[in-house]
């Protein structure tokens, strides 16, 4: 089975720093679109994302949830549905000590592709990681996908650095076109 799996912040979501409040969170416009678009051509769509803020004591995982059942409620109220959420909520520098850890979850490792594709059948090299970063460009060809850098967020930054994509996209919708095109 295929998947996307798309970065949270400067990719689904405006990009705000570290968001600690469910008012911060804001879908990029044709975000919610793209993702309806996706799973209606038989795409699984998840989000992964690194929250590095619970290590660093910003906010805790249930407030972090709190945060994700806003995302979801944002989508949802444009008929868009996720088929799930991954998060990292350790960081290597963080202040919170069951959390300041170095892990297999944070992306540019893999861990959270991975825990997908094992809790939902996935075949790895049949998914895509979409996102605004190289390190979610680097999540997505570790396990042996394609990667789609798109413009937002820190997309502008980081087009500027070998990235390897397969692809640039300005956006999520525009990344959502280009895949289903293939």
């Amino acid at each position: 089975m295929k998947a996307v799996f798309l970065d949270r912040d400067g990719t689904l979501i405006v990009e705000r720093g570290y968001i600690t409040v469910p008012e911060g969170v804001e879908l990029i416009p044709g975000a919610a679109a793209a993702v309806t678009q996706l799973r209606k051509a038989g795409w699984k769509v998840f989000v992964v994302t690194n929250q590095g803020s619970v290590a660093k004591g910003m906010i805790t995982e249930e407030e972090l949830g709190l945060i994700h059942f806003r995302m979801i409620s944002l989508l949802a109220e444009q008929g868009a549905e996720l088929d799930g959420i991954y998060y990292c909520p350790h960081h290597p520098d963080g202040d919170q000590i069951q959390y300041s850890v170095e892990c297999d979850c944070r992306k540019p490792r893999p861990g959270m592709l991975e825990r997908a594709a094992s809790e939902h059948g996935l075949d790895l090299d049949a998914c895509v990681m979409i996102g605004d970063t190289v390190r979610d460009i680097e999540a997505g060809h570790s396990t042996g996908g394609k990667a789609v850098l798109v413009l937002t967020g820190h997309g502008p930054d980081s087009v500027q650095e070998e990235h390897g994509a397969d692809h640039v996209a300005d956006d999520l919708a525009a990344a959502a076109l280009w895949l289903l095109a293939l």
